[in-house]
């Protein structure tokens, strides 16, 4: 996997709290994350021949060998978009086996596959799967009604997930995707709170495809309205069309949290967007997760079993480390994208990195 070298923190972007060894969501030990790139072709639009520019990205909270359930919650700030198996996280509580973000028309297929790879993996078989799988919108770029995400490109992603560095960027699932006006894709942060706080780890991935371009904020300075030029096309400009876009948030913490309490955590995703811009219009479909990887076997039978938690007096530092590590990973997205070109010659500019330095400096940050 090609790790982009310059990551938002590089640039000298300043952001509150401090990141763990890797700043990504595999900071939080025991997560893998695995992805497929799918980019060829140029040119005009031809439907089911491409130009192609779209992909897959997996998490497994607990890596690809170790199937134990874990707690999660998730929360949909605007709906206007897909994560599947949430209606059985929401009744049970559990998470069980990986994520997966696509494109929009996708959704179906890795669904499948990931059904398909687990029977082929006795560990995540079951009689029956409700795998999670979300979604964001590559058609600007990518021929989206070609599906051109095929089940191999699936397993390769499952198979190929790991530890380590994260890709970022135009990669995965987020390879075709657009985000205030810049090029988007995928992002990852992460905050290890204080001692006293508990010592925990925060994890966090979006895939971003949202917001305007007068909306973008970076370390609360108003880049979307001083790098003005370039904006690929009208829904990322103009007040009148919304934020018709869409974010993926995925949090991962190893802190001792039950369902509700990840739910609260979930929600808070929304505040580190909102850093950045984003009003969550109606045209957005904002969905966020959040799993827990401390309280290993809670779902084993025949029961009881005994869990702990972090008391809610005490949950604030991991809302904290949310929010901050949910602000660096839309950034980071946007630093790691390059340009690129996808049908009919449309094109997204990358987030110029020197006009980036130059607007910070202006604000004095």
């Amino acid at each position: 996997m090609t790790i982009h070298a310059q990551r938002a923190r590089d640039l000298g972007v300043p952001f509150d709290g401090a990141p763990g060894p890797l700043n990504a969501i595999t900071d939080v030990r025991g997560v893998e994350v695995g992805d497929t790139t799918l980019i060829r072709g140029d040119g005009p639009l031809k439907v089911g021949e491409g130009p192609v520019r779209t992909g897959v990205t997996v998490i497994f909270p607990r890596g690809k060998s170790d199937a134990d359930p874990v707690y999660a919650g998730w929360f949909s700030q605007n709906g206007n978009g897909e994560m599947t198996g949430t209606t059985w996280v929401e009744e049970s509580g559990f998470l069980e086996g990986p994520v997966a973000i696509t494109n929009t028309h996708s959704v179906g297929v890795v669904r499948d596959a990931i059904i398909a790879w687990a029977l082929k993996h006795p560990m995540f078989h079951q009689d029956w799967s409700l795998p999670v799988v979300a979604e964001t919108w590559d058609g600007w770029l990518n021929d989206i009604n070609g599906f051109h995400v095929k089940p191999e490109h699936v397993f390769s992603a499952l198979d190929g997930a790991q530890s380590g560095p994260v890709p970022e960027g135009a990669v995965g699932g987020g390879t075709g995707m657009v985000c205030y006006g810049f090029k988007g894709g995928i992002g990852t942060a992460s905050r290890v709170l204080k001692k006293e706080d508990g010592g925990y780890t925060v994890g966090v991935l979006v895939q971003c495809n949202c917001g305007r371009r007068p909306q973008l904020t970076i370390a609360g300075v108003p880049v979307g309205k001083e790098i003005t030029e370039g904006v690929p096309y009208s829904m990322f400009k103009n007040d009148a069309e919304g934020d018709r876009g869409s974010i993926i948030i995925i949090v991962a913490t190893d802190a001792p949290l039950i369902p509700t309490q990840l739910k609260r955590l979930a929600r808070r995703a929304t505040m580190g967007l909102a850093r950045t811009g984003s009003t969550s219009g109606n045209g957005s479909g904002d969905i966020f997760l959040a799993f827990s990887t401390a309280n290993p076997h809670a779902n084993d039978e025949p029961g009881p079993n005994t869990v702990q938690t972090v008391a809610n007096g005490r949950i604030s530092p991991l809302f904290n480390a949310t929010v901050e590590a949910t602000e660096e990973a839309i950034v980071n997205a946007m630093v790691g994208a390059k340009t690129m070109t996808g049908i009919d010659g449309h094109t997204v500019p990358g987030l110029p990195h020197e006009q980036l330095q130059e607007v910070l400096k202006k604000y004095a940050r």
